[in-house]
C-alpha cells in the first residue's frame, strides 16, 4: 500500500530503544521479540525508519563468526519490521540495503536471514537455502528460540546473499 509519508532511514539512537521494542512486539508473529536490554546493548546495530518523530520501521544485524575462519563470517539481518501503513514505500528495502552497505565494510562472506517473507528478500537478491547450510546460525540463535522446539520444524525460510559479489539489484516495476 503506497502512501505519501515522508520518512528518514537513519542509525538508531538510545532514545529509540523503547519504540523499537514496541515495534518488534507488534510484529511478534513474524519476529523473535528481543528484551529491551538487548536492544539497548545493541542499539549501534539497528537502523530505523522515522516518520514525524516516530519509529515506524527497524532492522538490525549481527555477526555470526565462522569458527577457524573469521574471514568467512556471516552477517544475520534481524528484526526487520515496518508498520503496515508504510509498506509499499520501499522503507523495508531501504532499511535492509542500508544494513548491507553498513556491514560490507567488514567484508563478511554472506548475509543470512530466517524469514516468513521470502519474496521480499528475493527481490533484494537473497536466495533460499536449506537450513543445514546455516548451521552456525541455528546453534547460535535458534537453539534458544522460545517459539519453536526444533529449528528444522520452524516454518521460517533460510536465505542467503553473497556479499562479496553483491551489487544492488535493479529496481523492478510493480
Amino acid at each position: 500500500m503506497k502512501t505519501n509519508l515522508n520518512y528518514v532511514i537513519r542509525p538508531a539512537l538510545l532514545k529509540d530503544a523503547e519504540q523499537i521494542f514496541n515495534l518488534i512486539r507488534k510484529h511478534s508473529d513474524e519476529l523473535i521479540v528481543k528484551p529491551i536490554g538487548e536492544i539497548v546493548s545493541n542499539i549501534d546495530r539497528f537502523m530505523v525508519c522515522e516518520v514525524e518523530d516516530k519509529i515506524r520501521g527497524c532492522a538490525a544485524w549481527d555477526i555470526i563468526p565462522e569458527i577457524g575462519a573469521p574471514e568467512n563470517a556471516s552477517v544475520e539481518i534481524q528484526s526487520v519490521a515496518v508498520d503496515s501503513e508504510l509498506r509499499g514505500n520501499e522503507a523495508g528495502t531501504k532499511l535492509v540495503r542500508t544494513i548491507i552497505a553498513t556491514v560490507k565494510r567488514f567484508d563478511p562472506a554472506q548475509a543470512i536471514v530466517l524469514t516468513f517473507a521470502p519474496e521480499f528478500f528475493k527481490k533484494l537478491g537473497f536466495r533460499e537455502v536449506p537450513k543445514t547450510s546455516v548451521m552456525h546460525k541455528l546453534y547460535m540463535g535458534c537453539i534458544n528460540c522460545t517459539k519453536h522446539a526444533n529449528p528444522y520444524t520452524c516454518p521460517e525460510i533460510a536465505m542467503t546473499l553473497d556479499l562479496r559479489s553483491y551489487t544492488k539489484p535493479a529496481k523492478t516495476q510493480s
